[in-house]
């Protein structure tokens, strides 16, 4: 028997702990559903491109997790993709959207561009996002000395999750592309952007400099062992 949209609102609401909702809740996410067990019910539904739609479509945060791990990404149309992105507020929401549904569709570089100048600096993150993405895996035909320059002059003043964004591009540039590596270290160290972020024991700073030299630090010592 299929499952509806009622049944699995149903389950994600008996689902939400509400320790759990405090936590995502300081970081912008209105759920308390343990993503383990959202993953849990995504592999039980498999891919079913119809009723992901019509779980975004409650407007729901955690429905709307599900929906993206249930969802057909090539299915949508890049008008669809925009809108949703626009729709997605909750910092989970947009994170899943841009790297597990857009990603994937064939039309992410058009997206790509629509967003990355986009006067909606949430939008403009997701545009950042996908540009990280092809610095480190297509960079051909990207002007990263331009991407430079507009880090350079935009980064530290930008809202928040644009910021970090922008700072992801920064730090991928400086890992990616040994030619650019000594500049961004120095926009880095300058702009100090996540200089004092509160990092975890055994997790590598988002302050660009440390995470760009820690990062090719690790990669020289795999290449060492493999050789």
């Amino acid at each position: 028997m299929s499952e509806t949209v009622p049944d699995l609102l149903a389950e994600l609401a008996a689902l939400d702990d509400p320790r759990a909702r405090e936590v995502n809740e300081r970081h912008g996410d209105d759920h308390g559903v343990n993503l383990g067990k959202l993953r849990a019910i995504a592999k039980r539904l498999k891919t079913q491109h119809e009723l992901a739609v019509a779980l975004w479509a409650t407007d729901e945060t955690a429905a709307r997790l599900l929906a993206l791990l249930i969802c057909r990404p090539k299915a949508y149309s890049r008008d669809e993709l925009d809108r949703m992105l626009r729709e997605a507020r909750a910092p989970k929401v947009h994170d899943w959207l841009v790297n597990y549904v857009v990603k994937k569709h064939p039309e992410a570089e058009a997206l790509r561009l629509r967003w990355v100048d986009d006067a909606d600096p949430v939008v403009a993150s997701a545009g950042w996002a996908l540009t990280s993405e092809r610095v480190a895996k297509r960079p051909e035909g990207l002007d990263l000395d331009g991407l430079l320059d507009t880090i350079e002059a935009e980064m530290r003043e930008a809202p928040d999750r644009l910021q970090w964004a922008m700072n992801t591009c920064l730090a991928t540039i400086g890992i990616a592309h040994p030619e650019h590596r000594a500049r961004a270290i120095a926009i880095g160290e300058r702009l100090e952007v996540l200089k004092d972020y509160p990092t975890p024991p055994n997790c590598t700073s988002p302050f660009a400099p440390i995470w760009i030299e820690e990062i090719v630090r690790r990669q020289d010592a795999a290449a060492l062992q493999v050789g």
